[in-house]
């Protein structure tokens, strides 16, 4: 008797559509954050981007600082961003099959660390960037909004609800 190979090809179909449906659009998130950290300019660009913004006359002593704060939101959002693909992915193979899951969020917060980490590291042999503690907190800062932002609305459209809470047991009188 001969076995038919379909369910492994299936099978193998399938978990190439859940690479391909849920982590390339995390994978291709990640080679985007790692090619603006190798810009040696971004410094020059942010500030090219933010004058037109800023009043005609507005001083250099007061124009670093915008740009300096708007980098760092910038920071924020591309990490939290990164958390919400995360969060796509992870939910997609995770055992849970509908719902908010606050161990899916963790895992995908964590991932947010790891990456801000590994993204100072690679700031580390690119010409005229340092690295910075304070962009990893940068990360994980928008990595957490981005996840809480997301549980919110989550809860507003009522895309999870509430777990369900025990009836409150009577209290029984002793004789």
């Amino acid at each position: 008797m001969r076995r038919s190979s379909r369910p492994g090809l299936l099978c193998a179909v399938s978990k190439l559509r859940v690479i391909a449906k849920y982590w390339l659009p995390v994978l291709a998130w990640m080679a985007l954050i790692f090619y603006a950290s190798g810009d040696t300019k971004s410094l020059y660009h942010s500030a090219r981007v933010l004058q037109p913004i800023m009043l005609p006359n507005t001083k250099a002593d007061t124009f670093r600082p915008v740009v300096m704060v708007a980098r760092k939101c910038a920071h924020s959002v591309e990490f939290a961003v990164l958390a919400l693909l995360l969060w796509w992915a992870l939910r997609a193979i995770s055992p849970q099959p509908a719902g908010w899951s606050w161990r899916v969020a963790r895992n995908a917060w964590l991932g947010v660390v790891a990456y801000g980490i590994s993204d100072e590291v690679h700031q580390i042999f690119v010409p005229a960037r340092t690295p910075e503690a304070w962009d990893v907190f940068y990360d994980a800062l928008g990595g957490a909004a981005g996840l809480l932002a997301l549980w919110a609305l989550g809860r507003w459209r009522k895309w999870w609800p509430v777990a369900p809470t025990k009836p409150a047991q009577p209290a029984q009188e002793s004789l």
